[in-house]
């Protein structure tokens, strides 16, 4: 399975490359585009349309703004949509977030923090671990990573009292 990442900019790259790092520490491919709900909607379309017989299995969407190129995605496909509310405006993101998170009924995108692209990343990997044993256990490897981390850093803070 490979995750599409999709921007509405190529402004938003910063902030949505750490999905795209994150996937690639798991094994699994992505596939990068920016295209516009609004000024590119074709494209999107066809992104959409032609991204299952390119073996993709999610979508991890970043947008800023109004961000509805989350819900437009989620429009054309019923694979899983990952919505990354960017912060662009002078909203900090709050306009992106509730642009994202607030879709009709039977039109859900999962909604991850502003700016939450590595969280949005592991989700998809979550979603794909369903079914893949070998994902599961690297989830394992990495929680278990995340804890070692915490505990060298509370060491770190302990040794200065």
């Amino acid at each position: 399975m490979k995750v599409a990442v999709l921007m509405g900019s190529d402004s938003d790259w910063n902030l949505m490359r750490p999905a795209v790092e994150t996937l690639k520490s798991f094994g699994i491919e992505s596939e990068v585009e920016v295209a516009s709900a609004h000024r590119t909607p074709a494209k999107v379309r066809d992104f959409v349309m032609e991204a299952p017989g390119k073996g993709v299995g999610a979508f991890i969407v970043g947008a800023g703004g109004a961000a509805h190129l989350a819900g437009v995605v989620a429009s054309y496909t019923t694979l899983p949509v990952i919505g990354v509310p960017i912060s662009s405006t002078s909203l900090n993101g709050m306009d992106s977030l509730l642009s994202t998170v607030q879709m009709p009924s039977g039109v859900p995108v999962a909604t991850m923090a502003i700016n939450g692209a590595k969280n949005a990343a592991l989700f998809a990997v979550q979603v794909f671990a369903v079914t893949d044993k070998e994902l599961q256990k690297k989830l394992v490897d990495y929680r278990a990573e995340m804890i070692q981390g915490v505990d060298k850093k509370a060491a770190r803070v302990k040794a200065q009292l």
